[in-house]
């Protein structure tokens, strides 16, 4: 692709990106399990279930995001310094024996319709990006945040077991990490179209979040703490 086929505007896509999709991750942030989890009344089942869930998610986002890291636009963003996976295994491990469940014996319908949603991506890097920005920007801001709030509520070592999913090992300045990831956004070379399709592909990706929240949310009567 070459510079004349670049979307001329004045407004950044990361911009685009976040205010376009500022109602729907509103309403996913706002979400009762979400709320919950972030006032610290989410016993550790509710929280197992929450995992397993995004382990679906994750599973989804880095096996597509492998297959197109050399295709445009997704190589200007793709790190597997950012991939969870891991991190979710050994952290569901952790919860399974608190909760005193076996883990993987849960399972999640929205989390299973998200991650297919992003399976269908692999025939569009654009859309793909979406998510990219979607899960893992959003890992390094309000991730951060709650991975502090779990720690207080369950008195852990914020760098012990139970939560390595919100440990970046590799990047040592997250807000400067964040800073440099919009940076590589903007400079993405993509058409207007493909600009349309991302920002309109980032309010899907909130919408299937919001989604995903409402169904742990079906069953809070037996997550309480």
């Amino acid at each position: 692709m070459t510079a004349l086929d670049t979307a001329p505007t004045t407004t950044p896509l990361s911009v685009a990106m976040r205010e376009g999709s500022m109602s729907e991750h509103e309403q996913a942030e706002h979400a009762g399990f979400t709320t919950d989890l972030m006032a610290g009344k989410i016993n550790a089942l509710g929280y197992l279930h929450y995992l397993e869930g995004l382990r679906t998610v994750y599973r989804a986002l880095e096996k597509v995001g492998r297959e197109l890291a050399t295709t445009s636009p997704v190589d200007g963003i793709h790190d597997t310094q950012l991939e969870r996976s891991s991190a979710l295994d050994a952290d569901i491990d952790y919860w399974a024996a608190r909760a005193g469940v076996a883990a993987g014996s849960h399972s999640s319908p929205a989390a299973e319709a998200y991650a297919a949603r992003i399976e269908a991506t692999v025939d569009n890097p654009a859309r793909y990006a979406a998510h990219h920005y979607t899960r893992y920007l959003g890992d390094l801001s309000g991730g951060l945040a709650i991975g502090r709030i779990l720690a207080r509520t369950y008195e852990l070592d914020a760098d012990g077991e139970g939560l390595s999913f919100y440990r970046f090992e590799q990047i040592e300045k997250p807000k400067v990490y964040k800073d440099g990831y919009r940076a590589a956004l903007d400079a993405l070379p993509v058409t207007a179209e493909q600009r349309d399709e991302i920002v309109t592909e980032v309010k899907a990706a909130f919408g299937c979040n919001q989604a995903f929240f409402v169904e742990l949310g079906e069953n809070l009567a037996a997550y309480q703490r």
